[in-house]
């Protein structure tokens, strides 16, 4: 099969080689589908993946699909949403149909708002999914990304984020990238279509179909050195037809395949009249659009000059300008020119582009041989247009060339600091390391070093050096502690996110002494009092509980903004205050609802689904996870995606999905070092564990559960590993491993550090009654629940009373255990914690109480997911499909298909129905409703 090498009069009329690719293409576009499907197609340069897109193409347009398109540019790799501009761009006028802060985002990372825009990556991948369901509502839509390797970060992410959102929208997306790997982004599952070199006999044959098929020793020499790859087939085969003698050449200079190739496009391009091979470069160079710019205004070629290039197969030329047949041959032609050549044709384009800042910016940089203050200066304002349309990675980068344009070492230096800030937010850790060493080789500038070392921490934490991490970000906190006490404390705050994620000893050390190395400085605490509280949350939640209690309480009367608002939430849920941690997390939210700053929400957002499993509140814990998990994706951060995972991974398990919450917490740790990461290790562990304990399997509980503490007793976290200490006792006695389960007990207590929390007390109190002798156990369960703070948490109180009516009906005691059971059934119930609430009901019955079913209008709520159920919710609510869409990022015509499937399940016909079906089911309100909400950590900077 060719690739996409050939003109189309010369390529044959059979695609040869790639029958079943072409047939699972076409499959995926006739007849129209009815859901959506992506597809990703990799191969090596030459391999035919064009050929198939647009075979693909051609048959989705005679099914009445609309067909959307876009091709990865090399010269526009590094401008921001280059890509998805000319894939929209048919199509943007109905952007103004879409909800009013989708529409703002999208056109303001095109570039296209009338107002200044913030950035904001979450937005604009849901606006696109939103504008392909539109246009899905007429007709079905394939998406063709062609190279997609060469699309800009920017553009890829949006496209990956809505193609992993398609649900029920008519709606196709192929993906061709080189390589054996798909494109950033479309890594995550996706289905994908590997084209491998061809066959020995389908390569025979796609031979015998050219003009003029080499035959004998020349033709074993062209299979040998095409290795199965179509264009190189072709195009080897002309060279013999026009001088037989290549073959002999060929075998006494044996180059890879790209190099012989290359060598082959290039001799082809010195044959050319000089005129053309100007007029090729000039193309070559501009890539594309540009060269539009260029002939507007009298520089491009004519038709005539690229006649010779046309007749050899190198180039088309229509209406829609010059293409050339191939990237490889591009790239073959802008690497023959001389550097003069190219700079001067760099500069004739740049001339031409004086309305395109940025494209002139770019084409000038690439024509300066030494270092050039006007066009570094033209590349850093390029940099900080792509920040503000949210393409951080085409900003890093226009700002990483500007550094290395800058003739003044200052400039340099100031400008590579720069870049590694702004790089922060992509997630490429490797790169903004590079970028701070780079800094710190140039510059003895004390605040821009210092920058650069914070950055340089982040870069390190993010790649899961932790340790190097945590070095980088104390040394930043000591050098500024006197001068910059501002950077001191952030950089001290953020080695504190280091300690929550770790819990490990050491780690809490190095931090407590830099903390008191602060003070003594005469850091300003007062002025920075949510600082210092976070911080001393994560390193000594025990040992300075009641003092820390007082400080938060008087912290949180006092007027925050919101990155104060995040550290004192989230050091009031690790400080077991957790309805004071819902109340401040989400004040911080609803405060950051405005577009670009969702990727800075996830740490809260992960904090919040905590607090809110803590307090009993477990859809808001799932809703809060997965607009995490959204965050994490469109900002990169495996971290957030990870405490996701865990999250309703938790809530699962609570309620008997075992199966599902191994998976998540199984795809948690999936990239996750545990060693470093003690956070992660207790969480996972846990929910595996109550997933166990649900299904009865409990030594397999026992096991999992054993694991949050070391054989002396030491925590894998100093906080979490605690959670589970009522767990372990019910499954050590359950699995008849009483004694090992008081040993683990008493163990783990030794290392506690201080005095327990109100909801610890409780943990440690029915973990003891658990497991001590029948005559001991009541005074446990009894100081447990003398303490009305324990309420708090339902679930755990519930369990307790549980644990301790079956005490009271094995002791004879029954209408002592009647009301507790009673009570605990109610709360399982509500929380639909199936497993204990079966055990409640049992136990009742046991006392000889007759147990009603629960209530049948909840059942038919229960039945459905999480999202079907907010959804459900919302609705009730009055909500059309558009604006459940734009809160909870989805398409409209997900929402109405979630809607479609929950009807029946719920006895209803009408969306006015459900209004009614939410009151009989005495569901709690919604109280977190913004799906855009947000904390203030810097985007990227999360570890939580």
């Amino acid at each position: 099969m060719p690739g996409s090498g050939e003109l189309p009069a010369q390529q044959p009329t059979a695609i040869i080689g790639r029958e079943a690719g072409l047939a699972r293409l076409r499959a995926l576009v006739d007849p129209v589908p009815r859901a959506s499907q992506v597809l990703v197609v990799t191969g090596e340069a030459g391999m035919g993946k064009t050929v198939l897109l647009t075979s693909a193409s051609d048959r989705a347009r005679s099914a009445g699909m609309r067909v959307l398109s876009v091709t990865g540019r090399e010269s526009e790799s590094k401008l921001a949403f280059a890509g998805l501009h000319q894939l929209l761009r048919p199509v943007l006028s109905r952007a103004a149909a879409l909800p009013g802060r989708q529409a703002q985002a999208l056109l303001g990372a095109l570039g296209l708002a009338a107002d200044s825009v913030a950035a904001d990556p979450l937005l604009t991948g849901v606006a696109v999914l939103a504008l392909l369901s539109d246009l899905s509502e007429r007709s079905g839509v394939l998406v063709v990304a062609d190279d997609a390797h060469w699309l800009d970060r920017s553009s890829l992410d949006a496209l990956a984020f809505a193609a992993s959102r398609l649900d029920a929208e008519r709606v196709v997306v192929l993906v061709g990238a080189r390589g054996q790997a798909p494109p950033s982004g479309f890594d995550r599952g996706f289905a994908e279509l590997h084209l491998g070199p061809l066959s020995v006999a389908d390569a025979g044959r796609l031979l015998d179909a050219q003009p003029v098929p080499p035959r004998g020793p020349a033709r074993t020499q062209v299979l040998a050195q095409a290795e199965g790859n179509p264009m190189a087939l072709i195009e080897l085969a002309k060279v013999i037809a026009e001088d037989p003698a290549a073959s002999r050449r060929w075998a006494a200079e044996p180059l890879p395949l790209t190099d012989r190739l290359s060598a082959v496009l290039r001799s082809r391009f010195a044959a050319l009249p000089e005129q053309a091979q100007a007029a090729l470069v000039l193309a070559a160079v501009a890539d594309g659009p540009d060269l539009s710019a260029a002939a507007s205004h009298g520089g491009g070629p004519d038709a005539l000059t690229l006649a010779p290039a046309e007749r050899l197969g190198l180039v088309t030329v229509d209406g829609a300008g010059v293409q050339f047949s191939h990237p490889l041959v591009r790239s073959a032609i802008y690497h023959s020119a001389p550097f003069a050549q190219r700079a001067a044709a760099h500069r004739q384009l740049a001339h031409a582009l004086h309305d395109q800042p940025d494209r002139r910016a770019w084409h000038l940089a690439a024509a300066a041989l030494r270092p050039d203050e006007q066009v570094a200066s033209l590349l850093e304002a390029t940099a900080a247009q792509a920040q503000r349309r949210g393409g951080a990675a085409a900003a890093a980068l226009a700002m990483e060339r500007a550094a290395e344009l800058s003739p003044d070492q200052k400039d340099r230096a100031r400008r590579l600091v720069a870049a590694a800030s702004i790089a922060v937010p992509t997630g490429q850790a490797d790169w903004v390391q590079d970028l701070a060493s780079r800094a710190l080789a140039v510059t003895a500038d004390p605040l821009l070093r210092m920058t650069a070392r914070h950055d340089a921490g982040w870069a390190q934490a993010y790649s899961g050096q932790r340790s190097a991490a945590r070095e980088a970000l104390i040394s930043v906190t000591e050098e500024a502690a006197r001068d910059r006490p501002a950077l001191a404390w952030d950089a001290l705050a953020d080695a504190a996110i280091l300690v929550y994620h770790s819990g490990a000893l050491k780690c809490r050390q190095a931090v407590s002494r830099a903390l008191a190395f602060l003070e003594d400085q005469g850091a300003p605490a007062a002025d920075n009092g949510p600082h210092r509280l976070w911080i001393r949350a994560c390193i000594d939640p025990f040992g300075s509980r009641s003092e820390l209690v007082r400080d938060l309480h008087q912290i949180s009367r006092s007027p925050l903004d919101e990155s104060a608002l995040w550290r004192t939430g989230s050091a009031a849920w690790l400080l077991d205050e957790s309805a004071l941690a819902v109340t401040l997390l989400q004040d911080a939210m609803q405060r950051l609802q405005a577009p670009g700053r969702q990727g800075t929400s996830s740490p809260g957002l992960t904090a919040l689904g905590w607090a809110y499993i803590d307090l009993g509140r477990w859809d808001d814990a799932l809703q809060a996870a997965a607009e995490a998990a959204d965050l994490a994706e469109a900002n990169h951060m495996e971290l957030i995606a990870a405490a996701a995972d865990l999250i309703a991974a938790t809530v699962l398990a609570m309620r008997a999905d075992s199966a599902a919450a191994y998976r998540r917490a199984d795809r948690a740790l999936a990239n996750a070092d545990l060693a470093e990461s003690g956070l992660l290790a207790a969480r996972a562990r846990r929910a595996r564990g109550i997933a166990a304990l649900a299904d009865g399997s409990h030594l397999l509980a026992f096991t999992q559960l054993r694991q949050l503490f070391s054989d002396d007793g030491a925590p894998v976290h100093n906080i979490f590993s605690y959670l589970g200490v009522a767990d372990i006792a019910t499954a050590a006695v359950r699995a008849d491993r009483r004694l090992e389960g008081q040993d683990v007990l008493e163990r783990a207590l030794s290392h506690l550090d201080g005095p327990a929390s109100p909801r610890l007390e409780q943990l440690i109190a029915r973990a003891r009654g658990i497991l001590a002798d029948p005559d001991a156990a009541e005074a446990h369960f009894d100081k447990a629940l003398s303490d009305p703070a324990g309420d708090q948490w339902p679930f755990e109180r519930a369990q307790l009373r549980l644990d301790y009516a079956e005490w009271l009906r094995r002791r004879r005691r029954i209408n002592d255990a009647k009301p507790v059971l009673t009570q605990a059934l109610g709360t399982f119930r509500r929380l639909r914690a199936r497993s204990w609430a079966q055990r409640a009901e049992a136990e009742l019955r046991a006392c000889g109480v007759a147990v009603a079913d629960a209530p049948g209008e909840p059942d038919a709520l229960w039945e459905l997911t999480p999202q079907q159920r907010q959804i459900v919710r919302l609705a009730s609510d009055g909500l059309t499909n558009r604006e459940i869409g734009d809160r909870l990022f989805l398409s409209p015509r997900t929402v109405s298909s979630h809607l479609y499937r929950s009807f029946p399940k719920l006895g209803v016909t009408d969306r006015h129905q459900l209004r009614d079906v939410i009151a009989r089911a005495g569901t709690p309100p919604l109280t977190h409703e913004n799906a855009e909400s947000d904390s203030a950590l810097e985007p990227g900077k999360a570890i939580v």
